[in-house]
């Protein structure tokens, strides 16, 4: 994977396929491979005719591990993703984010507008205002010493999750300080991209994806069948309609 110097943090990127370029931002503790080439959205978007360029969030997968809190603000990374646009010379592109990944697409749509013709913001709802409670018990989970110590429900899924992808679960613990920081409704209100919410069905993290719709002046919802937060990132009804919704608003 090439890398490139995002205020000094060097980050990994990859690009797939050619045509009209889409920009892909995974979730915590996730990375490029895991959340958007395994799953099928690559293959997916570059077979729709997109040219995908997809990077590793700060503190994940390829990119340089930091264990400073203060250097994991949503905005911050919203940062990140704007200065890989500069690093390409790419001006204006759809944005799809997922969880973590959907709260920093948001982050990059207040913040720079210009560079975002719309936006999919997947497993994130209205939790991206209201916040999430179990942030202590995530870092408790990813920094104990073993995972039989664990016996929060979510702290094990994510630990697991951790585990399986090989992640440095000190920088993890130290990105989920700040990098759930919420968005004042007034913000989401600023936000003037065309925005697709889209929330599995039986996802208890997420919060409500018809809520987090209504306060963006140009929202749409879509709730994804069946399939909870883990298991919606890859869902083809999930990629259908991303498809439909970016058909209708990237120009």
């Amino acid at each position: 994977m090439p890398n490139f110097l995002s205020d000094g943090i060097s980050l990994s990127y990859q690009v797939f396929g050619d045509g009209k370029p889409i920009l892909l931002i995974h979730g915590f503790a996730s990375n490029v491979e895991i959340n958007w080439v395994s799953t099928g959205w690559v293959e997916t978007l570059t077979g729709a005719g997109y040219r995908v360029v997809a990077f590793d969030n700060r503190g994940h997968g390829k990119s340089q591990k930091l264990y400073d809190p203060s250097l994991y603000f949503a905005r911050e990374m919203a940062a990140d993703a704007g200065r890989l646009l500069d690093h390409l010379d790419i001006e204006r592109l759809p944005v799809i984010g997922y969880s973590m990944g959907a709260r920093i697409t948001a982050f990059l749509a207040l913040q720079a507008p210009q560079r975002l013709s719309c936006a999919v913001l997947g497993g994130m709802g209205m939790n991206l205002v209201t916040g999430l409670a179990d942030s202590e018990a995530i870092i408790s989970a990813l920094t104990a010493e073993t995972l039989a110590e664990v016996t929060d429900k979510s702290g094990r899924q994510f630990r697991i999750f951790a585990e399986h992808s090989g992640a440095d679960r000190a920088a993890l613990a130290a990105c989920m300080i700040h990098s759930r920081e919420p968005m004042p409704a007034a913000d989401v209100r600023r936000i003037e991209v065309p925005t697709l919410v889209a929330v599995g069905a039986e996802d208890e993290m997420a919060g409500s994806p018809s809520d987090l719709a209504a306060l963006l002046p140009h929202g749409e919802a879509f709730t994804i069948p069946r399939r909870d937060h883990m298991r919606a990132t890859g869902d083809a009804e999930f990629m259908a309609a991303t498809l439909a919704f970016l058909a209708s608003h990237e120009g």
